[in-house]
Parts: C-alpha cells; structure tokens; sequence
C-alpha cells in the first residue's frame, strides 16, 4: 500500500498531517463559525415566530376592538333613538298640555264673553224698564190729568216690578 500510495505521488505522512489539519480546521469551524451562525438562524426564527404570534394578537385584539366599537356604535344609536322617542313623547305631552291651556283660555273667553253679554242684556233692561217707568209715569200722568211731580213714586215702582216678574 505504501508502494501504490508512492506511485500516485501520495505522502502518507504529509496526507496524515493534511487529514489532522482539515479535521482541526472543521473543528474550529464547526465551533466558531456554524455554532454562532445556527444560533443567529434560530434567534432570528424565533423573532420571526414571536412577530408572526405578536401580529396575529394584533389583529385579534384589533377585531375585539372593532367588535367593541360596533356595539358602542349599537349602544349609542340606540341611546339616541330612546332620547328621540322620549323627546317625541315629551312634544306630544307638551303639545297636549298647550291644548288644553288653549282650551281652557277659550273657555275662559267664552264664559267673560256671555258674562259681557249677561251685564249688556242685564243694563238694556234697565234702560228698557228705566224708560218703561217713564212712560209709565207720563202715561199715568196723562190718565190722571196730574202733574208728573204729583205721581206717586210707589206707583211707578210697583209697576215697575211687575215688568219684571212677568219677564
């Protein structure tokens, strides 16, 4: 074997020293460059990892957040159609009270108005019964041929009622 080795220009001891020297240099190569790369590879896995898990809570809360904002837009549409409804409630209850008011005044109106009407008819008759006694009195002035000063103001008076009680 050393013989073949010979023939192909093979030094078995300088081929022994190469084989100790690649084994040193794969050695020192393993642990100073592959070790340390391999670990940077899996750090930066594992911040790929964690980003990808990071983004994914991110987009979970960002949907739960969405979902929130949905109901609290809910929530406040339907806050806002209870306000409207109350508020609605509230003009009927308000328009229905200024109803009444009005009605009351008109009412009120319409009572002074036949109160006026009641004191209008009450003092034309007075003036009426008033000028009824007048003429009464020149009437009995004339029958009796007396002067009107003469005329018994009981008289007139008892006529007077009796207008009254017959009306």
């Amino acid at each position: 074997m050393n013989i073949l080795l010979e023939q192909l220009g093979i030094n078995w001891q300088i081929f022994l020293s190469q084989a100790v020297n690649f084994f040193v240099l794969l050695i020192v190569l393993y642990f100073a460059v592959y070790k340390p790369l391999l670990n940077v590879i899996e750090q930066r896995q594992k911040k790929i990892q964690e980003g990808l898990q990071k983004a994914e809570e991110a987009d979970v809360r960002l949907r739960e957040i969405d979902n929130i904002g949905k109901e609290k837009i809910k929530q406040a549409e339907q806050e806002s159609i209870k306000i409207i409804s109350k508020t609605e409630e509230k003009a009927k209850v308000l328009a229905d009270e200024l109803q009444k008011k009005a009605e009351e005044k008109q009412k009120e109106v319409l009572a002074q108005i036949e109160k006026n009407k009641k004191l209008q008819e009450e003092e034309a008759k007075q003036q009426v019964l008033k000028g009824a006694g007048e003429l009464v009195k020149k009437a009995i002035a004339k029958t009796v041929q007396l002067g009107p000063d003469k005329i018994d103001e009981a008289l007139i008076n008892k006529a007077i009622l009796k207008l009254k009680h017959e009306k």
